[in-house]
């Protein structure tokens, strides 16, 4: 569910205290009432919540002063261009969850919505939102949020100038949707870009350079293979700190991640090895997600964590090792070996490993005479799971 922002905009000078100022018999003291849509509620001045009505066509008697409208949760079909232009101090316009087609959204539809911030468009009819009309959101300078995904937009459904006026673009969602290619031509101040669950099988060098304040980047859920990724694809990327490439079909580990990424998520892919530099250039690592993967312990080199000293967090869960790593760094704090293949444990496996918090071991082979005595002994603040 998606909540408005809400605006507080001042509070009403006192009345005059002269006598003029009070009622005279028979009048109230109650101000007019506000102009609102039948049904819709308008708790503020600016804002207008005509949520879950059932509407089938966009409601008349919107003032024109509304900066906050919410239509979601309708069964809207389209969104007349004449209704739609008078609104030009609108800051948000939620639509999600209706059954707008991309024939019922006119090219020109957000033309005069110059003051616009916040865009939700998800969930519309049942996700057939096939292309954005080229030059639809080219006035929208002051959009920083613009929530596109649930639909079935593909790379013809957009071009490199679609999302290229958006200027103060902080936050674009395209997740599930039917695209092969992270879009072109995407505004340098994006923070956060959702692609998850798309089609996506190739991240070249240059598609994101020009996103250099990129911070969350989210590509799980799609076709990517180590091959389709180039080494230069994270170069520019200096600000980028949370990478999601689970649910791929990763080999190996990319080349060339981003240096200061803190949280690294490869979970449900195919890696089946990892060589002693596959992390080396990844110094501010705290997350490490390798877990259901396909990695054995001859294959997971003793060197490949070493340069790891801020990692806290390290998931191996569902894989197929037989050891405990070695080289683990000292920083950690909880290590995920469940769902592994380990027989035999000693404090050898732990030494230099002092602040480890959580250790999970369940369904292994490991039983009581496997585990050597004294294994803990260094570790006082450890919890077994």
């Amino acid at each position: 569910q998606l909540s408005l922002l809400v605006l507080l905009l001042g509070i009403p000078s006192a009345r005059s205290q002269d006598a003029n100022a009070f009622p005279h018999p028979g009048e109230s003291s109650q101000p007019p009432p506000r102009a609102c849509p039948p049904r819709c509620s308008c708790p503020l001045d600016d804002t207008v919540d005509c949520e879950g009505l059932d509407l089938e066509l966009f409601p008349d008697n919107i003032t024109k002063a509304a900066q906050h409208l919410s239509l979601q949760n309708n069964q809207l079909l389209e969104i007349p261009y004449n209704e739609l232009s008078r609104l030009s101090n609108l800051k948000t316009l939620n639509l999600h969850n209706n059954l707008i087609s991309s024939e019922g959204l006119p090219d020109e539809a957000f033309e005069s919505l110059s003051a616009l911030q916040y865009i939700y468009l998800a969930n519309n009819k049942n996700n057939r939102i096939t292309w954005v009309p080229r030059g639809a959101l080219s006035r929208q300078q002051k959009l920083r949020e613009l929530y596109l995904q649930n639909n079935n937009l593909s790379d013809t459904g957009i071009d490199p100038s679609t999302f290229s006026k958006l200027k103060s673009l902080e936050y674009l969602d395209l997740s599930n949707n039917q695209l092969e290619e992270v879009p072109a031509g995407l505004p340098p101040g994006i923070v956060i870009l959702h692609l998850g669950r798309n089609r996506i099988r190739h991240l070249p060098a240059e598609r994101l350079s020009q996103v250099r304040g990129l911070q969350y980047l989210l590509l799980q859920n799609n076709e990517l293979a180590a091959g389709g990724v180039h080494r230069d694809a994270f170069l520019r990327l200096r600000a980028l700190h949370t990478l999601h490439l689970y649910n791929n079909r990763l080999e190996r580990v990319p080349a060339g991640l981003p240096r200061r990424v803190r949280s690294l998520m490869l979970l449900h892919n195919r890696i089946g090895a990892i060589g002693p530099d596959d992390f080396a250039t990844t110094y501010a690592l705290t997350e490490l997600n390798l877990s259901y993967n396909r990695l054995y312990s001859a294959r997971l080199h003793r060197l490949a964590f070493r340069k790891l000293r801020q990692l806290q967090t390290l998931d191996l869960a569902g894989n197929h090792l037989t050891l405990l790593p070695a080289g683990l760094p000292a920083s950690l704090q909880v290590l995920k070996l469940q769902k592994n293949q380990l027989n035999t444990l000693g404090p050898e496996s732990l030494v230099g490993m002092n602040g480890l918090k959580e250790l999970h071991l369940a369904h292994n082979r490991l039983r009581i005479g496997s585990i050597a005595p004294g294994t803990w002994q260094e570790i006082l603040g450890l919890k077994v799971r």
